[in-house]
């Protein structure tokens, strides 16, 4: 990690450097250590009560050939006094830095009050990248499930962008296909044209189309061993070959559903607060991929088996990458091939991250190889996020089953919830405006907090009433917590908050909470580094414990001094000021009450 800001922490590695630097020399040892290389080697002791920051000298005894409690003794002893550094001992192998309060206030507290704490440059590494992530496909129903990539992907971008990256965002979703086909075919054959024209005015018709495609499935299914399957099959295909042609009755009801559909995934990105710099659609790459292939394979680039053409990967294990089918059509593969090649050439990126699940491992590592093979560089920085599934406690979601949970269905649900079990002691007090936007503000907590606060590689059980609880590990917990300390600052005025006297915040509970509000941006950047903002989440409802253990061990309202209760109100405030920010990062809203 390299972090450019960090005021405390930063403030010790030129005493360290320092330190280094004389031990080096007396060792006459001919080794450079950079200030970033120091910087790295500061952890956060696992009892606080040690130290606040630990250096571990585990590089410096290497290069030195020393052992590292006797490297740490020799540091201690030309390191001298630090501005903002209560204590310095050694640890066995470590140095454990206890700062003072004041210390602690300026690195943090301030900087969180004036915001300069959230406008500092984290990483000087910055590659141009693409993030394409949400891939729904139109003539289907968006459902909870969905909301997984949505989530990782969202606050992907917007924890790199915050660290500094340049980030492009994208999407890719697939509006052609055999789903689409079967959606057609089953308005065609079992719905009508006088239905289809009542849904028109509908503005629930694009979650009618999902409910179509699943009912498709059923019929195709409950029809494939009788008299009707050869028919159903050959329409079908007609369909398909109507959509490659751009011309026909299918072709027209997809221009016309399409719209539907796309309809329907503006709607939820609008309430999801999400935008993309970018919408790819699997329709326009169709074509074009395929005349790629073809391009590729005339100039000797490709090979054929069985009537086949693609790259043979069986020496890496990887199988045969086919690209095109014996009936010279395309496959997943031959899309993301030319769509890559279009994200190279639109933007010049260097990085392109895809945010697929799981199923799809072998998939992008057929695509990284054919890239490479195929002569793109940035097939390298090429890298696909993989994230396990959804699930309903009683087991796995399926929009061709039906057996899903529509995701605008959900949200009215837990705003419903919300209205009924939270916020109906408030309907005499609070406008129904506020208790609408309160109300969606907890449902996109409980949601979006649901959908990242579990590892990537992890099944995640969606639990309506748990993801709501507000006593627990849950985004309107650390909603409700913000809320609260609005509420608490509100009962007070106070002339110049910034103005607070640091040293005054010396109880344990004070230093223990500002020592973790320190790390704010370390465990940012080391989420988005890492790609896992469940890092955030872990931060952020560690942050709020913290804070109600500060609140109730250091009274505000019957603080000593006017002085005592000024500082302790700026802390209060510096740690909305985490909380806000950090669930902004999960593109969770905060609302001032709850």
């Amino acid at each position: 990690m390299n972090l450019l800001h960090e005021p405390l922490r930063l403030s010790l590695t030129k005493p360290l450097l320092n330190a280094i630097q004389q031990v080096f020399k007396a060792a006459n040892a001919e080794v450079q250590v950079t200030e970033t290389e120091i910087y790295n080697q500061l952890v956060e002791p696992p009892n606080t009560d040690l130290g606040h920051l630990a250096f571990g000298c585990f590089m410096l005894a290497k290069a030195l050939k020393k052992a590292p409690p006797m490297v740490a003794n020799e540091l201690k002893a030309v390191l001298g006094s630090i501005d903002g550094v209560a204590s310095i001992e050694v640890a066995g192998p470590y140095l454990n830095f206890k700062f003072t309060a004041l210390g602690l206030a300026n690195a943090v507290v301030k900087p969180a009050l004036n915001q300069n704490l959230f406008k500092q440059k984290l990483s000087d590494k910055n590659p141009k990248s693409m993030i394409e992530y949400s891939q729904p496909n139109t003539h289907k129903e968006i459902h909870v499930g969905h909301m997984r990539n949505l989530c990782l992907g969202d606050a992907l971008v917007k924890m790199l962008r915050y660290s500094g990256y340049e980030i492009i965002s994208s999407t890719f979703p697939g509006d052609v296909g055999t789903h689409v086909a079967k959606c057609l075919w089953y308005i065609q054959n079992h719905v009508g044209l006088d239905v289809l024209a009542q849904k028109r005015n509908d503005p629930n018709r694009g979650e009618w189309l999902g409910q179509m495609y699943s009912a498709a499935n059923l019929k195709l299914e409950d029809e494939e061993k009788t008299e009707k399957y050869e028919t159903n099959k050959k329409q079908l295909t007609e369909i398909l070959k109507q959509l490659e042609a751009g011309s026909g009755a299918f072709y027209d009801l997809w221009k016309e559903t399409r719209g539907w559909s796309i309809e329907l995934m503006q709607k939820v990105y609008k309430w999801a607060g999400v935008t993309f710099d970018q919408w790819y659609w699997e329709s326009d790459v169709d074509a074009d991929s395929v005349k790629m292939a073809k391009k590729y394979f005339a100039e000797g680039q490709l090979i054929e088996s069985q009537g086949a053409i693609g790259l043979d990967f069986s020496s890496e294990t990887l199988g045969f990458c086919m690209l095109l089918k014996s009936d010279g059509t395309g496959l997943y593969a031959t899309k993301d091939i030319e769509l890559a090649r279009r994200k190279f050439e639109d933007y010049k990126i260097e990085k392109s991250i895809y945010v697929v699940d799981v199923r799809q491992a072998l998939h992008f590592k057929q695509v990284f190889k054919a890239l490479e093979i195929l002569g793109f560089s940035q097939a390298k920085n090429c890298y696909h996020l993989q994230y396990n599934f959804v699930e309903l406690p009683d087991g796995a979601m399926s929009s061709r089953k039906g057996n899903i949970v529509p995701l605008m269905d959900l949200v009215s649900q837990m705003k419903n919830h919300v209205k009924t079990e939270y916020l109906s002691r408030y309907e005499a007090e609070w406008s129904a405006d506020e208790v609408e936007s309160v109300s969606d503000a907890v449902a996109q907590g409980a949601i979006k907090y649901g959908m990242l606060r579990q590892d990537t590689n992890k099944k995640i059980v969606f639990d309506m009433a748990e993801w709501l609880k507000l006593d627990g590990e849950s985004g309107p917990f650390i909603q409700y917590s913000y809320a609260r300390i609005q509420s608490i600052i509100s009962k007070f005025t106070v002339a110049d908050l910034a103005s607070f006297d640091g040293t005054l915040l010396s109880h344990a509970a004070e230093i223990k909470l500002m020592q973790h509000l320190m790390n704010f941006n370390s465990v940012v950047l080391m989420a988005a580094e890492s790609y896992k903002p469940a890092l955030i989440c872990t931060y952020l409802y560690e942050t709020a414990k913290k804070f109600n253990v500060f609140y109730h061990e250091c009274s505000i309202g019957k603080a000593e001094t006017e002085e005592l209760k000024k500082a302790r109100l700026a802390l209060a405030s510096a740690t909305a000021a985490i909380l806000k920010h950090g669930l902004a990062l999960l593109s969770i809203p905060v609302p001032n009450r709850m």
